[in-house]
This record gives C-alpha cells, structure tokens and sequence, in this order.
C-alpha cells in the first residue's frame, strides 16, 4: 500500500510541476530571415490549451497552443509571448521584411492544389550561382532537407518533390550558412475531382487574381459558379474568374461531364475550400524612361541594381548596374546581399528613329556615285562606237571546183589600227603565184605594218636575179621610221649570190623609215632551181608600194607555194 501511495504521489508531483513548469514560443519552420508572404507556425511549448497570446505586451485574441500565420506581412513584426497557467514565456521576436528573398523557387510543372499522391516540379534560380545551396521541406512540425546536385556553374536547377501525402507541404532553399535563402511554395492536397486554383501564387494586395476551376480528367465544362466566403460571387459558362484579391474562403462548383460518357446527367461536385491572404505588396523599384534605376524605399546600404528584358513571357536577367541598350520592355530591382525588391514596373523602350539628315545624304551621296558611273560608261561606249568595231568574222566559202577549201581576204570599208590581212592561196596554174605576195594598194596606210611572207615553195636551186621564188625585193618606200626589221626566210637559201636570188636579202631602200616596221620572210622553200635576181618568184617577197603606211597592219602570206 504505502508503494502504491508513493507512486501515485509521485506522478501528483509531476503534474504539479508541469504545471508549473514556464512555457516558451518556437517557430516552425524555423527561418533565420522572414520575408513578406512566407508561411510559419507560433507554438507555445509547455503550455496547455487554452493558452494566451501576447504581442508587444498586449494581448491577442488567439487561444490555440499553435497559431498559423498564412502569409506574413511587416505588421506581423513584433515580441510574441505566451502564457498557460499563469506563467508568460520570454519574448519571442519576430522581425518581417518587406523585401523578397535573393533567389527564387517556382512550379516548373503542376499546379499549387494537387491530387493525393501526385507530385510537381520546381525549379530554383539564383542569379548569383547556386554553389552550396540545398533545399528543405516542411510537413506540420517536420522539417527535413533535401540535397540537390549541382554544378559549379549552375544558376537554376528543376528538381522533383516526393509523392504528396498530406494537406499541406511547405518548400523553400537556403544556402549554407542560411543566410540567403528562396521564398516559400505552398502545396496542397484534396482527393476530390475538381480542385480550385489560384494564379499568381501568392495573391498580392491590390493585384487581380485569377481563380480556375479544373475538372479531373476533362476539360468539357459546361458551368462554374464561384463562391467567397460561401457567397456566390460569378456564375458562367468558362471555368475562369478574375477578381481582387481580397481575404477568404473560396471554392467552386462544376458541372462537368467525361468524353467516354455517352448517356446519363453531367456530374456535378464542389471544390475544398481554399484560403486566400493576400500579401502586402514587397517594396518595389523604380525604372525611368532613360533606364535610371532606384529605390526610394530602400534603407541606406550596398544596393546594386539590375536590369531584365521581357523575354517569351519571362523577364530575363540582361545587366547588372549597366543600363541596358537596345530596345523591348525592361524592369529593374535593386539587390542587397540577402534580399531585393521587386520588379519595376515595366518601361518600353521604343526602336531608335532613324537619322533623316544622315539617310538624306547618303541618298545624295549614292545618286551622285551612280550619275558619275553612269557617264564614265556613256563616255567609254562613245568611245569605243567611235573607234568602230576592230574585228570583223571572216566568211568561210568553200570552193569547188578542185581547189582546196580557202579563205575570202577580208573586206572592210575602213580599216583602222592593228587590222589583218589574210592573203588568197591560189592554186596551181592562175594568173598569181603560189605563196606570191602581192603590193597592198591604199592610199594612206598608218605605221607599223608587218608582212609575213609564205613559209613554204622557194625551193629553186638558182641563185641569181632580182626576183627569183623565195627572193626578198627592196622595199619601195619615200618615207619608212627608223627601226624597220627584215627576216629573211630560214630555209632555202641555197641559189646563187644574185641581186634578189631566191632565199636572198636585197638591201632595204629607204629615206626616212618608221619605226616599229616588220618584215617576215617566208621559213619555207627557197631551194628552187632557179636563182635569177628577178622581181617577185614564187615564195618571194615584192616591195611594198605605199606612200603612208598606216601602223599595225598586218599582212599574212600563204603558206604553200610551188617546189
């Protein structure tokens, strides 16, 4: 008995104790820095239900052991205090600022409300690197970490949340020291067939917000009614709804049906409730038509300031303190070491305006260039019609007849400089001679004519007279330049030593010799019998009968003669 006795005065004594044991207040999850919008728990340990509560000395009107703060905002900053039995707990301080945190945490994919064990993807950012950064996950009182792997480099990282198991999860990352850390993701569960969504995500004071009710597995819904504190605020056939965003207890209703259905009513159902608290909007940069950024707002510090460009429906990171060039729709924010503001309002900066001055005169500049190229090639056709046309094609006439196929000598009205001659071959037995050179009769020729004597025929064997196949007469001019050339032919010089043999040189009779005039023997056939010293045998070369000898002028001979 007397054991029985002490034992139950011993558990007296504890109770007793307890009971007077101080309380004291812890937060859950537990954040060295509270941003404006962020979720977390009071609790007073120790103490028993029903509790009091206590901010900066007065008291609250909370009598929970655990009190929920949806979405902090600066007028949550204060000294908390519990009391249970009569007892007060130590100030507990909570310091709210009205900034956002240096890195964000998103849904890549999924939504804010999702089905019993589903789960979504998120995708951390941080502008300046998340090398040492880790993830943690909150479940009521429960907080655990999450590990990602990481890069040295990497700047955004998409990682997987484990299967969704209860109401509500809470996400966020810190770096190591936790000193810097993300905003919050709020995730939810229901096990309904039709879930009510909230975008953006948190509802912001003074922003719209926009409410979607979504049907589990269909897309086909034919009504939606909208509640607010179970009121109903919108009836409509589209499953969206935008509205202020004010504090409440929202929820929808839908009326539905499936593609594999065929007959029976539309399935109607009801969402959960969903609060909605709307933050304070977090203090705000200010972004100028000549991209000055500032923060007016901003307590005294190391603020930089950096500069996004609208990019595929996302603001994309571009400078940082370098004003942005080019055009499109930017905002800015200023950034201190653990926590920046938010996003400017956005400013679009319009396509530069072309200089009308400078396009004026590079049109002049360009006109002129093209008048000018213009007349060059005006003056030089001019020119070159002037000049008359060089070259003329040259017929090919066959002959028949037995004679070899020849060709006519070309026919101009008026020759002018560089111009050819091509001598007819004639056959065996005609008035001329093969191979034979005949004078070329104009009247005013220009310097420089060459002529080219028949290669072939001045075989003779004879040497003797002035004019002998092959021979080469004295050239008949009362006016030739200095520096007339004569070759005599290379074959054939086999006849005698007379005055123009075949094969033989006569001297060049000249006064006055232009320059620059060629005279070409024929290579050929100065072996004929005879050699006589006559004026103009076959393969010979006759004098050129010209007062003015027009230059360039060539003569070619034929290149055949008689052995």
């Amino acid at each position: 008995m007397r054991a029985g006795k002490q034992l139950l005065l011993l558990a007296a004594f504890t109770v007793v104790a307890r009971c007077q044991q101080k309380p004291s207040v812890s937060m859950s999850p537990k954040l060295e820095q509270i941003f404006t919008g962020d979720l977390f728990y009071l609790t007073c340990d120790e103490g028993v239900s029903p509790v009091k509560w206590y901010k900066d000395g007065v008291e609250n009107t909370w009598t929970n052991k655990m009190v929920k703060i949806p979405a902090a905002s600066p007028q949550h900053s204060g000294s908390y205090q519990c009391e249970s039995n009569g007892q007060r707990s130590d100030s507990f301080s909570i310091e709210v600022l009205k900034y956002l945190p240096s890195a964000s945490l998103t849904i890549l994919t999924g939504q804010p409300v999702m089905p019993l064990e589903d789960s979504v993807i998120l995708k951390i950012e941080n502008e300046d690197g998340l090398q040492g950064w880790n993830c943690w996950v909150n479940r009521g009182t429960t907080t655990r970490p999450i590990k990602l792997k990481l890069k040295e480099d990497t700047v955004s990282l998409p990682f997987q949340t484990n299967k969704l198991t209860v109401p509500e999860t809470v996400y966020w990352c810190t770096n190591s020291t936790q000193g810097c850390r993300s905003n919050q993701i709020t995730l939810r569960t229901s096990d309904k067939r039709v879930l009510l969504e909230m975008y953006p995500l948190p509802a912001v004071a003074g922003e719209r917000l926009t409410l979607s009710c979504i049907a589990r597995g269909t897309d086909r819904i034919s009504q939606t009614i909208f509640y607010r504190n179970d009121q109903i605020i919108m009836t409509s056939d589209k499953s969206t709804y935008e509205t202020d965003s004010e504090e409440g207890t929202y929820k929808c209703h839908a009326t539905f049906t499936y593609m594999a259905r065929t007959s029976g009513p539309p399935v109607k159902e009801v969402s959960d409730n969903q609060e909605v608290f709307p933050q304070e909007h977090p203090v705000q940069a200010e972004l100028s038509e000549n991209m000055d950024c500032t923060c007016k707002s901003c307590p005294s510090g190391a603020w930089s300031y950096r500069y996004y460009k609208e990019h595929h429906q996302s603001w994309a990171f571009v400078s940082s303190d370098t004003k942005p060039h080019g055009s499109g729709t930017f905002r800015c924010r200023a950034v201190l070491d653990n926590m920046r503001t938010s996003l400017s309002a956005p400013v679009y900066v319009p396509a530069a305006e072309p200089n009308l001055l400078l396009i004026i005169i590079v049109l002049v500049a360009a006109s002129v260039i093209v008048l000018l190229v213009a007349v060059a090639c005006y003056i030089s056709h001019r020119r070159r019609n002037a000049q008359g046309a060089i070259y003329e094609d040259v017929a090919l006439k066959l002959r028949r007849g037995g004679d070899d196929d020849k060709y006519e000598t070309l026919q101009k009205a008026s020759r002018t400089e560089a111009e050819y001659d091509t001598l007819q071959s004639e056959a065996a037995g005609t008035q001329k001679k093969s191979g034979e050179y005949e004078p070329l009769r104009k009247e005013e020729m220009k310097e420089g004519v060459y002529h080219t004597l028949g290669m072939e025929g001045a075989v003779a064997a004879g040497g003797g007279g002035g004019g002998g196949e092959g021979g080469y007469e004295a050239l008949k001019k009362h006016e030739v330049k200095e520096g007339v050339y004569h070759t005599l032919g290379m074959e054939g010089a086999a006849g005698g030593a007379g005055g123009g043999g075949e094969g033989g040189y006569e001297a060049l009779k000249k006064h006055e010799m232009k320059e620059g005039v060629y005279h070409t023997l024929g290579m050929e056939g100065a072996v004929a019998a005879g050699g006589g010293g006559g004026g103009g045998g076959e393969g010979g070369y006759e004098a050129l009968k010209k007062h003015e000898v027009k230059e360039g002028v060539y003569h070619t001979l034929g290149k055949e003669g008689k052995v």
